[in-house]
């Protein structure tokens, strides 16, 4: 039982559950944020563009049959998940790209310290190369 335990905690620490574990608290927490954009802000500006209609209740409704209830089809909550879809993907990717773009700013900046680095050590590498040869030559004089 000590053993299992042991490799349970060793698996949970791992840094790729953590690290999922991180992006799925993070994904809830943007997902929030997402939708009240899109329920506060975006659809209230579209039913002042569509007039006045909110589109979470938009809906078509088909009467029963023989006396049942009428089914009604709820396509404007369908509507605003792709709305809240659209947003979040869109956010998403703005989010990978400024994050592509400073891990690129980074790389840059990583390769031109290393080059010059490297031109450095040819610059020390030239003056030694120069300072061995006087002193040969002076050697060879004496």
């Amino acid at each position: 039982m000590k053993k299992m335990i042991a490799e349970f905690r060793e698996f949970a620490m791992k840094g790729n559950v953590m690290d999922l574990a991180i992006g799925v608290v993070l994904g809830g927490a943007f997902s929030t944020i997402i939708s009240s954009l899109v329920k506060d802000i975006i659809t209230p500006l579209l039913s002042i563009i569509l007039g006045r209609i909110n589109i979470a209740n938009l809906k078509f409704t088909i009467p029963g049959f023989l006396g049942s209830s009428p089914i009604v089809l709820s396509y404007g909550s369908f509507l605003q998940a792709i709305l809240n879809f659209l947003v979040i993907a869109f956010a998403l990717f703005l989010c990978v790209k400024a994050i592509n773009r400073a891990k690129d700013k980074f790389s840059r900046k990583e390769e031109a310290e290393a080059a010059a680095a490297e031109e450095e050590t040819t610059k020390s590498e030239v003056l030694l190369t120069e300072i061995r040869d006087l002193l040969k030559e002076q050697h060879t004089e004496q």
